[in-house]
């Protein structure tokens, strides 16, 4: 077995035995590790927690559909694995709205198993030559850089990290970084979002019950801080908690202990910690809106994820990433970026961030109607007003190729480190040429006047 194939990990959700049964000595036949998830909700955890090449789902699950759970994932997971869907006849219709909505591919009960070996081995590769250079990194500029060269030995010595930064930014997938790298974690990556959870049912989600607790408890539930023994616990908007639960909190945090809602015997949870917010925490402690004790309980170490628009290097990285990312999941339309309309989403400030970057790609690779992004592409949608002023005028032809090759050579030099000769290796020209045309290009090579 090659390494390659050795390091491909699949998730397959399945109901039914049998076939989970058969399908999972398949796929460990074929060099895969096999994790198999009896329901969406099992899925979910597992996706959220592990790093996937592929996901294999059945569309109909116990527990709720699974297009559904992978239209919520895609939302809210970054680096979300292709998912190839099993439909039965009377389905098709849904993995064809799947596949339109991102998914990567479905086949129809009963398959023929070497076309299904052949698709999942094909986007687990694929996703693979992109996730490696992408998933477990940042961005390309220097701070993105000296936060993720930071993360394996704060993760080695850290239990609790406090991350700030504007909505969208990647708080959590630095969070999800920082799990990875932990040594000795056994346990999950829990994430919670503090503002979505009402602050009646705070308790509950985070605590747990016991069956008969309350109205409604027919069964007893483990809560986030259980579900991340030995794991991650990721709060995000942590300044959202109610004063009266950052109390509580604080004593879980100092005993590592906790007792569910109408339980009696206390239960250990033992997890580290990363915080994040977009609110000035120090701020809101002087105002009285959040505990000072839980505040340097959280502050050990405080990484700030800087917005977008002061790291123009990574809209550059992001874009062309998430075009291969599309291109990987639909590989008979592939898309490229216009060099022009590149410099131009340099331009924009980006308020939504990486997040809004994402979508705005995703979206412009979906409404295209050939395989070169344009600025209608972009400014033709939802982006309009401040980015559609930076849209490329009118021009020839020849103005065009010059300002290509321009934005081109630029970027080479960029990645090269502004060094001529290796730039120029990477460009298959010699050092003169490249010296001649940046010359004719106006392009200063580094330490130029």
């Amino acid at each position: 077995m090659s390494k390659t194939e050795s390091s491909l990990r699949l998730c397959l959700i399945e109901d039914d035995d049998i076939m989970g049964e058969s399908l999972c000595q398949l796929f460990r036949l074929e060099g895969f590790a096999v994790d198999w998830c009896h329901s969406a909700a099992e899925g979910a955890k597992a996706i959220r927690a592990h790093r996937y090449s592929v996901v294999v789902s059945d569309i109909r699950l116990p527990d709720r559909n699974g297009g559904d759970l992978f239209l919520e994932l895609k939302e809210t997971q970054p680096g979300l694995p292709p998912f190839l869907f099993m439909t039965a006849f009377g389905t098709i219709d849904r993995a064809v709205e799947l596949l339109k909505a991102g998914a990567a591919d479905y086949v129809t009960k009963p398959f023929d198993v070497e076309i299904l070996v052949q698709k999942v081995r094909d986007l687990a590769q694929g996703y693979g030559a992109v996730s490696d250079a992408g998933d477990e990194t940042l961005g390309v500029s220097p701070a993105m850089k000296r936060i993720a060269d930071s993360l394996p030995r704060l993760a080695k010595h850290a239990a609790a990290l406090l991350i700030t930064g504007e909505s969208g930014a990647g708080k959590e997938h630095v969070a999800n970084l920082f799990h990875r790298h932990a040594i000795g974690a056994t346990g999950e990556f829990v994430a919670v979002n503090c503002a979505s959870i009402p602050e009646s049912l705070m308790e509950a989600e985070l605590f747990g019950y016991e069956r008969g607790a309350f109205t409604g408890a027919v069964k007893a539930k483990r809560g986030y801080f259980e579900q991340a023994h030995q794991g991650t616990l990721f709060l995000d908007e942590i300044g959202e908690m109610p004063l009266s639960m950052q109390a509580k909190m604080l004593r879980v945090l100092q005993d590592h202990r906790l007792t569910r809602l109408g339980g009696e015997k206390p239960v250990t949870a033992d997890f580290r910690l990363v915080c994040a917010t977009h609110r000035d925490l120090r701020a809101m402690v002087e105002a009285g809106q959040f505990r000072e004790d839980l505040y340097y309980r959280i502050h050990v170490i405080h990484l700030r994820i800087p917005p977008l628009r002061e790291r123009p290097e990574d809209i550059r990285w992001f874009v062309r990433h998430f075009v291969e990312e599309f291109n990987l999941a639909h590989a008979g339309e592939r898309r490229r970026i216009d060099p022009r309309t590149e410099q131009a989403l340099l331009s924009y400030p980006w308020p939504g961030n990486v997040r809004e970057l994402k979508h705005a790609v995703e979206r412009a690779c979906i409404l295209s109607n050939g395989p070169l992004l344009g600025a209608e592409a972009f400014f033709g949608g939802s982006l309009d007003g401040e980015i559609a002023a930076q849209a490329p005028a009118s021009e020839s032809l020849a103005e065009y190729l010059m300002a290509c090759e321009r934005d081109y050579l630029s970027l080479v030099l960029e990645r090269h480190g502004g060094h001529m000769t290796n730039a120029a290796e990477a460009l298959g020209i010699t050092r003169k040429t490249l010296w001649e045309k940046l010359r004719r290009l106006g392009i200063k090579a580094k330490g130029e006047p």
